[in-house]
């Protein structure tokens, strides 16, 4: 039995799942979702993994015991105290940018390898940043298998990403690497944004699901389905975002020399219709020598990516 944990800004998923067998992804048997959370004290948010965790298993007759490994995608950037992962993530952890975000709490960074090995036993539980776990299941299972020059791009909650160049996944010295949401791509009209991280005017204060409230005062559903029924003032408000998400893109495939970009994330997923060709014409607008023949595609595990990215991590052919 496997465990699957997938933390985001907005939710902790935790699964339990059995290997394929067959080459293919392993075969999910329970999952518990609920909203992530952002009050008390620091290491909540490893208690709530563990929550649902037990939850999962006891739906299953099992204990946690049962479990012979935990893969746990998680969403960053990631600090390290005594070799472990912390997570330092804005859009969990309110005291990067302050009281102006509003998140509830005054964290910097939460713990989460240390409890979790504590709990389940060491060498049993693998952290990864969720875009790199996810580039990982998508190599394994999805649309860039067989890609060596690729990346995975999620538009969600925040903007992540993960690389990889001649066949080798980029970690870097902390397990950042692909924090390009957190890049800039140019200035805006007004005042800055304030991103969770403190920054003002990067990717993900501008084009995140969580950021487009505050920035444009529509939740990200109501703007996108607006745009999609044919709201002009509504799809020049699109045009701009995939103007910005194009230039990220463009960076992405001019620094690495790219030839596959697949694309996840709630944002993006629910809108794909609408956004992917956007997204296509943005960036072939950019230097052709470098971007003719670069494919955009829907990420090839979908909704599930999240589940499968945590689970790509404990699949050492993945790596």
């Amino acid at each position: 039995m496997l465990a699957g944990v997938d933390i985001g800004g907005t939710k902790v998923a935790v699964c339990l799942a059995v290997p394929s067998g067959a080459g293919g992804p392993p075969a999910l048997l329970a999952r518990l979702s609920e909203p992530t959370v952002k009050t008390g004290e620091a290491d909540a948010l490893a208690r709530q993994v563990l929550r649902l965790l037990d939850a999962a298993c006891a739906a299953q007759g099992l204990a946690r015991g049962d479990v012979a490994a935990v893969g746990v995608a998680s969403c960053g950037p990631f600090v390290r105290r005594a070799g472990r992962v912390e997570v330092s993530n804005p859009n969990i952890c309110g005291g990067l940018a302050g009281a102006p975000r509003g998140l509830g709490n005054g964290w910097t960074r939460v713990p989460l390898e240390a409890p979790l090995a504590q709990a389940m036993g060491e060498g049993r539980v693998q952290v990864a940043n969720d875009a790199v776990a996810a580039l990982a299941a998508e190599r394994r299972w999805g649309a860039l298998r067989g890609v060596d020059d690729c990346a995975y791009v999620t538009w969600s909650t925040g903007i992540g990403v993960g690389l990889c160049v001649d066949g080798r996944v980029l970690r870097g010295k902390n397990g950042n690497a692909g924090h390009a949401g957190h890049s800039f791509v140019g200035d805006v009209a007004g005042e800055p944004p304030l991103c969770g991280c403190g920054n003002r005017g990067d990717v993900e204060s501008l084009v995140a699901g969580n950021a487009l409230p505050r920035r444009l005062g529509l939740q990200a559903p109501a703007l996108l389905d607006a745009a999609a029924r044919g709201d002009a003032a509504a799809l020049a408000q699109v045009r701009g975002l995939c103007a910005l998400m194009g230039r990220l893109l463009y960076n992405l495939v001019a620094t690495l020399d790219l030839r596959r970009i697949s694309i996840g994330g709630a944002v993006f997923l629910h809108h794909e219709s609408l956004l992917l060709p956007l997204l296509r014409a943005e960036l072939a607008r950019h230097f052709a020598v470098l971007t003719d023949g670069v494919e955009l595609v829907r990420a090839g595990l979908g909704e599930r990516v999240g589940d499968y990215a945590a689970l790509a991590l404990l699949d050492s052919s993945s790596a």
